[in-house]
């Protein structure tokens, strides 16, 4: 029976770490400017619309756009390109193709006739992926912004929208039929309107075009979003295997130039103000973002989601020097502030990177509701600045670390199955919680872990004398020391305080050598994470996640 219990638990392992390891599903996409990615020099507003497809898939799925400026579905071989893509392809990744723009070049570099040499190198472009095991998905052109004096809009491709629909019928493959679906756009929209799809400058407004620039082919960031949509739309229908990976976003935010903005601040000013009963979702693609961030009181409800690698930092501190040569507070040097109300980040890295230099708050949070969910908060001194007195927070799966008093301020907080490091001696937390308040800070189920060296480290002290926290079940390394809680050398702040733990585990547990101002709770009654964060309207994370509750503004 031993032997059996082994066998299964080295299965299990095997099979998780298979599962881990298993590689993305890449969409590699061949095709002409319309979905090529662009450059980003002098404000370049043009975007392929493969451009911006990545933000509409979850992190299982890479894109890898080879589409490029010029090229037809020949000069896409003959130059070699589709050589390098097709030595990549492996079994179960996707080839979207989409020629036809370039391939009505009268050039002999690029041309082919539909119907003979454009079909036999789209067969070509099918066969060869299926031998890699790779799937195929075909296209045809987006349409041009070609109005007549009636308004109606005329087609410039002719046949060349019909090959790939018939090599598609031919050889069993997926086609999306992206001229009928961009027309109906540019059609319903109308001469005037349908220009705010595509790259119309006014002159002096773009550094890349000072003299303006009226184009009627290739789509600006907008245009490329809005047709992105419509293949991504078509596409989950007709694959529903490659639907389970797509996502939607109000706006997402890359460096890359493949989203709607470049800096997490831009997109929190485009969400409008007050916007009720919705959230207002942010994707934010792997980078490290420089800048300091507020998302103000009236941008309710929104949502930073962020990819793997997401890094939100700056490297202001107290001591820093304002432009009025005033140094800047605790309060002022925090890289991100959130006085939103309802306000959710998740896979994010919030960060003060200035190091060492006394009190530099990593994230300064107001807002009631907040919810943060695997998320990280780096720093040394006064890292998380849980400053609002009304301010309900909920931490899960998250990591913090820092030197002193590293999270501390007024609000009710839940830290749940979070990992707390302390970088060198000294206190995990300053609460400054107000008189009369029913809970300061409970840790639920969290892990406390040092840097090697560190041996000195309180769970807390009494930032104001009503200060609470509450460790449960907590897993304590041996840096916590056996007294555990410190009284800031304000010795009446004993009677005033609220300090307790449940059942703490690890080198650290002591309860006995414990502080004699602080408590061991016989039962968690009271202390039910719903009903901490109740307050009047019953907010539930732990249980509803970031569903919204319903309340009266």
């Amino acid at each position: 029976m031993k032997n059996k219990v082994v066998f299964f638990i080295l299965f299990f392992l095997v099979f998780s770490s298979f599962k881990t390891d298993q590689p993305k599903i890449t969409i590699f996409m061949i095709g002409d400017s319309t979905m090529a990615n662009k450059k980003l020099d002098g404000g370049n507003p043009e975007r392929g619309w493969g451009h911006v497809l990545p933000g509409f898939f979850n992190e299982e799925i890479q894109v890898s756009n080879h589409a490029m400026n010029g090229r037809s579905s020949k000069s896409f071989i003959d130059q070699g390109r589709w050589d390098v893509v097709l030595s990549q392809i492996k079994k179960g990744d996707y080839v979207f193709i989409q020629f036809g723009h370039n391939d009505e070049k009268a050039d002999t570099t690029r041309h082919t006739d539909p119907g003979s040499t454009f079909d036999e190198n789209l067969r070509k472009y099918v066969k060869e992926t299926r031998s890699k095991g790779g799937i195929p998905v075909l296209f045809n052109s987006i349409v041009r912004r070609n109005f007549n004096e009636e308004g109606i809009l005329v087609d410039t491709h002719g046949a060349y929208l019909e090959s790939p629909r018939n090599v598609a019928k031919e050889m069993g493959v997926t086609f999306i039929d992206l001229n009928k679906l961009t027309h109906d756009l540019v059609q319903n929209l109308g001469v005037e309107p349908s220009k705010k799809l595509f790259v119309w400058i006014e002159p002096n407004t773009v550094p890349m075009a000072p003299k303006g620039k009226d184009d009627n082919t290739h789509l600006n960031v907008y245009g490329a979003k809005t047709v992105a949509k419509l293949a991504v739309n078509a596409l989950s229908k007709e694959i529903p295997a490659l639907a389970a990976y797509v996502r939607e976003y109000d706006y997402v935010v890359a460096q890359d130039g493949s989203g709607d903005f470049f800096t997490i601040q831009e997109a929190i000013n485009a969400v409008p103000d007050f916007r009720k009963g919705v959230r207002t979702t942010i994707r934010i693609r792997k980078g490290t973002y420089k800048e300091k961030v507020i998302v103000p009181a009236s941008k309710i409800n929104v949502s930073l989601i962020g990819e793997e690698g997401v890094i939100l930092t700056y490297d202001d501190y107290a001591g820093k020097p304002n432009v009025f040569g005033e140094n800047k507070g605790t309060s002022g040097s925090s890289s991100c502030y959130i006085y939103g109300p309802d306000f959710y980040a998740e896979n994010i890295t919030f960060e003060n990177s200035s190091g060492p230099v006394g009190q530099a708050v990593a994230c300064f949070i107001a807002g009631d509701r907040v919810f943060f969910k695997n998320c990280r908060f780096l720093g040394y001194q006064d890292t998380l600045y849980t400053y609002g007195k009304k301010s309900r927070q909920y931490y899960e799966d998250c990591y913090m670390e820092g030197t002193v008093d590293f999270i501390f301020g007024w609000s009710t907080a839940i830290f749940n199955r979070c990992t707390i490091h302390s970088k060198r001696n000294g206190y995990v937390t300053a609460p400054a919680t107000d008189q009369g308040k029913a809970y300061g800070y409970v840790f639920y189920d969290c892990k406390l872990t040092a840097d090697e060296g560190v041996n000195e480290v309180y769970l807390s002290r009494p930032w104001r004398p009503f200060a609470q926290a509450v460790f449960i079940r907590c897993n304590l390394g041996k840096h916590i020391l056996p007294e555990g809680w410190n009284n800031w050398n304000k010795k009446e702040a004993e009677k005033t305080v609220f300090y307790a733990e449940y059942e703490s585990t690890g080198e650290g547990a002591n309860p006995q050598a414990r502080a004699k101002f602080s408590r061991q709770l016989k039962n968690l009654k009271g202390y039910e994470i719903e009903k901490v964060l109740a307050g009047t309207d019953g907010w539930n994370p732990a249980k509803n996640g970031n569903k919204l509750v319903e309340v009266v503004r």
